[in-house]
């Protein structure tokens, strides 16, 4: 609901000693009214069922009430660099379009200017503040009037927490157990590889979809993309490992005598080299996940 308040002395009537409050007019065409429009909109359009759904009502001292419903599509530029830890200042800009400051100045109430019902519910986001402010501004035509009002929105984390968060964690820690393998698997644990990574690039793929393009890097692409080399570099530690692994076996049959003692020692090391890269990637991963949402958070709190 938009509200405007302005004095017209041409509108002045006698209230027959406080027996007349106000009258009730059922026509707006029928006087002037401040040629107000929304700066940022991009469409909107009136109410109107059952009937136009304005009030107007005037008061003996010439001050009129205009009060009318409204559905508005506003242009906010976002900025999407902490995305889904962000929070989004949209603005509601009203000027007025031919009267410049000599006619025309709007200002507002004193006291509570914007009223927000308590029961307003977004899917995505959650209105934590709002403030107004005066955005008058100069053109070659004159000095127009404008009144803006912020509303701070932060984005609910609990749905990117389950789609996306979680499942990427998962898949990282699907990969490492190929760790756990025996090292002589190598089906097993190179299939557990590709599928984690091609699941992950799946992933990925998913989220940028739903994701409006930018030319920046966002939060999210930050968590996907070090998620995703946690993944390469569990398949791409096998390789490695494997290859070494058939180094010292070509190296060990030239020695026939040593061949046996050899392998074992291989088999041994190659169980060592599993326990401490699983412990270093576990460490690195969860340094990762501290530093990532403590920079995060903090725009986000």
């Amino acid at each position: 609901t938009f509200r405007q308040q302005w004095n017209d002395n041409r509108l002045k009537f006698n209230d027959k000693n406080g027996q007349i409050k106000y009258l009730v007019l059922t026509d707006p065409e029928r006087i002037w009214k401040p040629d107000l429009f929304f700066k940022n909109e991009k469409k909107g359009h009136f109410h109107e069922i059952i009937m136009p759904n304005i009030l107007l009502r005037i008061y003996p001292n010439g001050e009129i009430l205009y009060s009318i419903r409204l559905s508005l599509t506003l242009a906010c530029p976002m900025d999407l660099k902490y995305y889904p830890l962000d929070r989004q200042t949209c603005s509601i800009a009203m000027a007025s379009y031919a009267y410049s400051t000599e006619d025309l100045v709007f200002t507002w109430k004193e006291n509570n200017p914007v009223q927000v019902s308590g029961d307003i519910n977004l899917p995505r986001f959650t209105l934590k503040d709002y403030t107004t402010k005066y955005c008058t501004s100069r053109t070659n035509t004159g000095e127009y009037s404008c009144l803006q009002v912020n509303l701070l929105f932060k984005r609910e984390f609990s749905y990117y927490l389950i789609q996306i968060y979680i499942p990427c964690a998962m898949l990282i820690f699907v990969s490492w157990v190929s760790f756990w393998l025996d090292p002589n698997a190598t089906v097993a644990r190179v299939s557990l590889g590709v599928t984690t990574l091609l699941s992950m690039a799946t992933q990925i793929s998913g989220i940028n979809a739903s994701q409006p393009p930018v030319s920046y890097t966002k939060a999210i692409d930050v968590w996907t993309g070090v998620c995703l080399t946690f993944v390469f570099g569990a398949l791409l530690e096998f390789a490695l490992v494997n290859y070494a692994s058939r180094s010292d076996v070509h190296h060990a049959a030239a020695k026939q005598q040593r061949q046996r003692l050899a392998k074992w020692n291989m088999e041994q090391a190659m169980l060592e080299g599993n326990n401490i890269e699983l412990a270093a990637y576990g460490l690195v991963i969860i340094i990762f996940i501290i530093k990532y949402f403590h920079i995060s958070t903090n725009n986000f709190i």
